[in-house]
Formats: C-alpha cells, sequence, structure tokens
C-alpha cells in the first residue's frame, strides 16, 4: 500500500477519534477542531503526494472522497447533535454527497469518469471551514461580533447544492433519460 492510501486510511481512523473527542467534550472543541483540522490537512496531503510521485491508484480514488464524505458526515451530524446547526441544513448537505456518490458509481459503471469540478472544490474547502469555525466557535471573529461560522454554513450550503447541480447537468448523460 502506498503512502497517499495510507495517509486516506489515517483520516477514515481519525474519524471515530473525532467523535469520541466531542462527545467526550461537548462544551470545549478545542481537541475535536484539532483533530478536523490534522484529518481536512491529510485531504490534501494524500492528493498532493499521489499527483507528484505518480502513485495515484483506483483504491486512491475510491478511498479518498469516500474518507472526505465519512469525516464531513460525522462532524455535520455532531454539530446538529451540539446545536450548532439547523438538521435541514444537516441533510441538504448529506443528501447532495449521496446523490453524487450514486451518480458518480453510475457512471463508473458505464465506463464514465467524472472528475472533480471547481465547484465541488469550493464545496469541500467551504465545508471544512465551516466545520473548523463552527467547532471553534468562530474563533477570530466573535470579538468583532461578526458570525464567520454561521456566514460559512451558508456559503457551504450554497456551494454543495451549486456543485451537485453542477455535476448532474454537466453529466446528465450518464442519467440516460431517453429511457425512463
Amino acid at each position: 500500500m502506498n503512502l497517499p492510501n495510507k495517509i486516506t486510511i489515517f483520516r477514515i481512523l481519525l474519524v471515530p477519534v473525532f467523535v469520541s473527542s466531542m462527545i467526550i467534550n461537548k462544551t470545549n472543541n478545542l481537541w475535536p477542531c484539532m483533530i478536523f483540522i490534522i484529518a481536512s490537512v491529510t485531504d490534501t496531503l494524500d492528493g498532493n503526494i499521489a499527483r507528484k510521485y505518480n502513485l495515484v491508484t483506483t483504491f486512491g480514488k475510491f478511498l479518498d472522497p469516500l474518507a472526505d464524505k465519512i469525516l464531513t458526515a460525522a462532524a455535520f451530524i455532531m454539530l446538529v447533535e451540539l446545536g450548532k446547526i439547523p438538521a435541514w441544513i444537516c441533510i441538504i448537505i448529506l443528501s447532495r454527497e449521496l446523490i453524487i456518490t450514486a451518480f458518480r458509481t453510475i457512471a463508473a459503471s458505464e465506463g464514465i469518469t467524472i472528475a472533480a469540478s471547481p465547484f465541488g472544490k469550493l464545496k469541500t474547502i467551504f465545508q471544512m471551514l465551516a466545520i473548523i469555525l463552527l467547532l471553534g466557535n468562530n474563533m477570530f471573529f466573535i470579538n468583532y461580533g461578526i458570525p464567520m461560522d454561521q456566514i460559512m454554513v451558508y456559503i457551504c450550503l450554497f456551494f454543495t447544492v451549486l456543485s451537485g447541480i453542477d455535476y448532474i447537468i454537466k453529466n446528465k448523460k450518464v442519467l440516460d433519460l431517453k429511457n425512463i
């Protein structure tokens, strides 16, 4: 197993540690925030190493986006439990992830690879920033009275929906709508 895939597996293994730390530290999210930041950094790290050293594998292409979804889903669900975001936002975000994952699975079964779009990358960045700000209790912005954590939640929600629509519109041939 190559290094990028080991890093991706490490990110998945951080999820139960992250969730456990959220359960234990319901009022102080410093440790969960730090764990989430470390896990988020591994997302960039594994991809960069894989591309730079030509270590891209089919296993990595499958596991890396799955690891991201597991991590962000766990974070959003825990944030709902803590009352930091409304459940409807979590439902929209998780629904988009399930829809696009299913969509990509159908495409793959037809031999079509759907690459990450710029909107999809922005979605990931804003989701991670929103989670970090929510876990960090709006760090850096609270002193100025700016609810940046909540602003970031709505920005990430916007890019979550936009990227989902973008994937489907640009790849609608995958659905073969003529045969429904």
